[in-house]
């Protein structure tokens, strides 16, 4: 949901010890505490989206950890936001999600250290998540240069495949990829980041690669190429794509970035839908100078980070902020 135009209606907040706060659309909040030590806040939430009670608590847990990591900071506490529809669901369904949740917060290093819970319609599960960063080490949706290499850590799909799950039409291996791909930790891909020389970061969630891509190129004040051919996505992703397996939230993507985007050469639909599919608990996106970015790219390959790849580079801002190379 596109929540600017509403936010930007509101009281300005000012206060000395903010870093990154509402008034700008980042992934996390950050609070300076002390000179070597800032607060990264977020919170996230959303309706079951797999039947495991297990694994949607490690999918949510892992999507809310994400934006920690996308500011280049370490979680250590969690909060649970939960909606149960009391007296249709037995309780072990909320504990099993609980569970999920806090395996997925102690993979992170950090623990879930209380929450709140209302009754509700349908499940709904997510974390208010605490994390720590040194003031001069954030990473921000900002600051990506001309001449930096974008790379994605995750591969594309997650949307589409959560269609095709709804319908039928999503095997037992792809079904135990789309889980594995959504409950992975980005802490792998984010350690020592700031070391690699990363310039930006941020998450690619519900506005897709392509909708947080035009985020980070708008507030870098630059454009970004991306090369299809580059691209990882999730196993028979464009094939289901082909046969209609979309989302709703795809289509409003697609319509976000339009009046930005710019596609060199021949782009079949179902690839351009999965440029603009949602994603859950996605990669990171990162731009880095060229040498840093290949320096990464080995360190994540030792980390057993699977699906990452560079799939383009940063311009001087054109009449596109957003350029496709389709190729063909």
């Amino acid at each position: 949901m596109e929540l600017w135009p509403v936010l930007e209606r509101l009281p300005p907040q000012h206060h000395p010890a903010v870093i990154v706060g509402a008034n700008q659309a980042d992934d996390s909040a950050v609070v300076r505490v002390t000179d070597d030590i800032a607060l990264v806040l977020t919170v996230d939430f959303f309706p079951a989206i797999v039947d495991d009670p297990y694994v949607f608590g490690q999918i949510a847990a892992a999507n809310a950890l994400s934006d920690v990591y996308a500011m280049g900071g370490k979680p250590i506490t969690a909060l649970n936001i939960v909606g149960f529809p009391e007296g249709k669901l037995p309780l072990e369904v909320l504990g099993e999600m609980l569970r999920g949740g806090a395996d997925k917060v102690n993979e992170a290093g950090a623990v879930v250290v209380g929450g709140h819970t209302i009754k509700d319609n349908e499940v709904k599960y997510g974390l208010s998540v605490v994390g720590l960063v040194h003031p001069d080490r954030v990473l921000r949706k900002e600051g990506a240069e001309n001449g930096d290499l974008l790379v994605l850590t995750k591969p594309l799909g997650t949307g589409i495949y959560s269609t095709a799950l709804k319908n039928g039409a999503l095997g037992g291996a792809r079904e135990k990829l789309f889980y594995a791909s959504m409950s992975e930790l980005n802490r792998a891909a984010a350690e020592g980041l700031y070391d690699f020389g990363a310039h930006a970061c941020t998450d690619i969630t519900g506005f897709g690669l392509l909708g947080h891509a035009l985020e980070m190129a708008r507030a870098s004040n630059a454009s970004l190429r991306i090369d299809v051919r580059a691209l990882p996505f999730l196993p028979d992703a464009a094939e289901l794509a082909g046969r209609g397996f979309l989302t709703g939230g795809g289509m409003s993507n697609r319509e976000y970035v339009k009046e930005d985007l710019a596609i060199e050469g021949k782009l079949p639909g179902a690839l351009e839908m999965i440029l603009v599919d949602p994603q859950t608990s996605g990669g990171l996106l990162v731009a880095l100078p060229p040498v840093a970015a290949r320096r990464y790219m080995e360190a994540l390959a030792k980390r057993g980070v699977r699906g990452a790849a560079i799939i383009g580079e940063v311009t001087a801002p054109g009449d596109a902020r957003l350029v496709v190379e389709a190729g063909g």
